[in-house]
């Protein structure tokens, strides 16, 4: 009931096939799935309220009547009125101000599906970053911002533009939003949103930016018409960021990254089962089920490797960026399903159809949709090989029995590696742990002070190995990490890696001292995971009403189907 009810309006039976109509609903939206509102105290400046929308998949039904279905698209204009000293911003392509009035106004020109259209209003200011791109900021994140974005969003702009033609949207600018926000980015057009936490992880954040800028052609031009198809969208947007990363930071770096999240996807399926349904690109959506439930991280690396085979059929992935462009080109504006996109790359490649690539044995279209398990066929790494195969060797050294290549193992300075390298060699610890006592004990004397001044996502992996080796010396970092972080995405993997062990109650204690600082949706989650084998905790006093979002819902079903076994990074990727 969170999400609304149907509305049916029944047109007059005179209503002449074609004849064009308007229909006006007067309503007010109350707390849905959609709209977050934040307390001063949950914002990075303390000084003013903030409120922000995300609608992917399904949440803007309780934010504005509408037809939420990624297979309608329209477009839309909006009035705003906000206090003095709150700026407005929406995903739209034309805005203006009336000062006198306090008032927004906004237009979004292109046909966009109901999840696209965005809010958000607080204490923000703004920095141009690029001839079409600015940067919307706290006050206090501004500099920060622009010291990571200055000058890069254009050259990623005009890299994807030279591979899948214009820029469609006139302007990409970036708004960062508080710890609360659910996901990591949201890929609204005009208007990428973006969680501040990003910010200290310059290589998450150059990969989350790209994949955004991607979806600008992949999902916001061309949408995949059902949610059972999202791979259209976030698989086509995958591949495009590798192509963009390729071209700007050479195609070690893109191995690198795509190895880092196949390692995740196989770790997924290792915990999720391989006969699992919801491995299936073509997802059957059940009745009543969120279609967020069923995002996962199949959807995006599995439709990248399908992509990528698609890719390799024809010898040269300029061809295919060729064929990208022309797809683009034919169904911009529109929401498409899969054999649009099959029945063009075989008609725009006759050769390929004359020798039947789409019933090859074993990789067979319709196989590569509807088979269960891992991608049928993977990229080839090997172009990364100066990047990974330090990580495999300094892996090897630390798992191999008897440990006596530590002095070996020591010399290796992770502050000279890259991030990427760094959380492949600690996922890959964590998929391994609990590790032998004297393994941890050597590990945390080689590394743990090097790694206290990593970024957050380096640091978040080494605690999780921390805690699933109960490992005490380094206890208290855990502590200081989460009593400093209010995101999802850096608290609910290390509560439940707590809870699945023997720290519950350690997990409780800081929970109790730090569950102000964290916004009530996020209180209530880690209450759930707190909850788990205990009496219901008590029911924190709290005026706002609180509702899962579909990454919530997502996360919450991950964390069951698992028994908390799987981090949630693997799962908490850009939308």
């Amino acid at each position: 009931t969170d999400y609304g009810s149907s509305l049916t309006v029944s047109l007059p039976a005179a209503l002449q096939p074609h004849q064009p109509f308007q229909i006006i609903v007067r309503y007010t939206t109350a707390d849905g799935p959609a709209i977050w509102w934040l307390d001063p105290e949950l914002t990075y400046g303390n000084a003013k309220p903030f409120v922000f929308t995300q609608g992917h998949s399904v949440c803007n039904r309780s934010f504005f009547p509408c037809f939420d279905t990624p297979a309608v698209k329209c477009t839309y204009s909006a009035t705003v009125k906000a206090p003095t000293g709150i700026q407005v911003l929406m995903s739209a392509t034309q805005s203006s101000y009336l000062e006198e009035e306090g008032v927004y106004q906004f237009y979004m020109e292109y046909p966009v599906p109901a999840y696209l259209v965005a809010l958000v209003a607080g204490d923000l200011i703004h920095a141009d970053i690029g001839p079409r791109s600015r940067v919307w900021a706290e006050p206090c994140l501004l500099p920060t911002a622009i010291s990571k974005l200055s000058g890069i969003v254009e050259r990623w702009l005009t890299a994807a533009e030279s591979l899948y033609g214009p820029y469609i949207w006139g302007r990409y600018d970036i708004v960062f939003l508080p710890p609360s926000f659910p996901i990591v980015a949201m890929e609204n057009p005009c208007l990428t949103f973006i969680i501040s936490s990003i910010l200290e992880s310059d290589e998450f954040l150059i990969i989350d930016v790209i994949h955004e800028v991607a979806h600008s052609w992949f999902g916001n031009a061309v949408t995949n018409a059902t949610w059972e198809e999202m791979w259209l969208s976030e698989g086509l947007a995958t591949y495009a960021q590798r192509r963009i990363t390729t071209e700007t930071y050479g195609a070690a770096f893109t191995c690198l990254e795509t190895a880092f999240r196949l390692d995740a996807l196989h770790r997924q399926m290792k915990l999720l089962g391989e006969d699992n349904p919801v491995s299936k690109l073509q997802v059957k959506l059940e009745p009543g089920v969120n279609p967020s439930n069923l995002m996962n991280l199949f959807t995006y690396e599995k439709g990248y490797c399908f992509v990528y085979y698609l890719s390799q059929l024809c010898g040269d992935p300029r061809h295919f960026d060729s064929f990208l462009r022309a797809y683009i080109e034919k169904y911009k504006f529109t929401s498409v399903v899969a054999q649009d996109l099959l029945d063009s790359f075989l008609n725009f490649f006759p050769e390929l159809k004359e020798q039947c690539v789409e019933s090859k044995a074993g990789l067979e279209f319709e196989r590569w949709l509807n088979a269960t398990g891992p991608p049928l066929a993977e990229p080839d790494l090997s172009q990364g090989s100066s990047l990974t195969r330090p990580v495999e060797t300094l892996f090897k050294l630390w798992t191999t029995e008897p440990l006596d290549s530590v002095a070996a193992a020591s010399s290796v300075d992770l502050t000279k590696w890259r991030t990427f390298q760094t959380v492949l060699f600690l996922d890959r610890l964590l998929d391994g742990s609990p590790l032998p006592h004297e393994v941890i004990k050597k590990l945390s004397e080689c590394y743990s002070s090097q790694l206290d001044s990593m970024n957050a996502e380096i640091r978040i992996r080494w605690l999780q190995i921390v805690v699933r080796n109960d490992y005490y010396p380094d206890l208290y970092k855990v502590r200081r990490f989460l009593e400093n972080q209010m995101s999802r995405m850096y608290t609910i993997p290390l509560y439940e890696d707590l809870c699945t062990g023997t720290l519950k109650s350690f997990a409780l204690e800081i929970f109790y001292q730090t569950q102000n600082q964290l916004h009530p949706n996020l209180r209530k989650t880690i209450q759930q995971i707190l909850s788990q084998g205990l009496n219901p905790l008590p029911a924190i006093d709290t005026t706002v009403v609180t509702t899962d979002t579909p990454a919530m819902v997502l996360e919450d079903k991950v964390s069951e189907a698992t028994n908390g076994a799987i981090s949630l990074r693997d799962v908490n990727v850009s939308a």
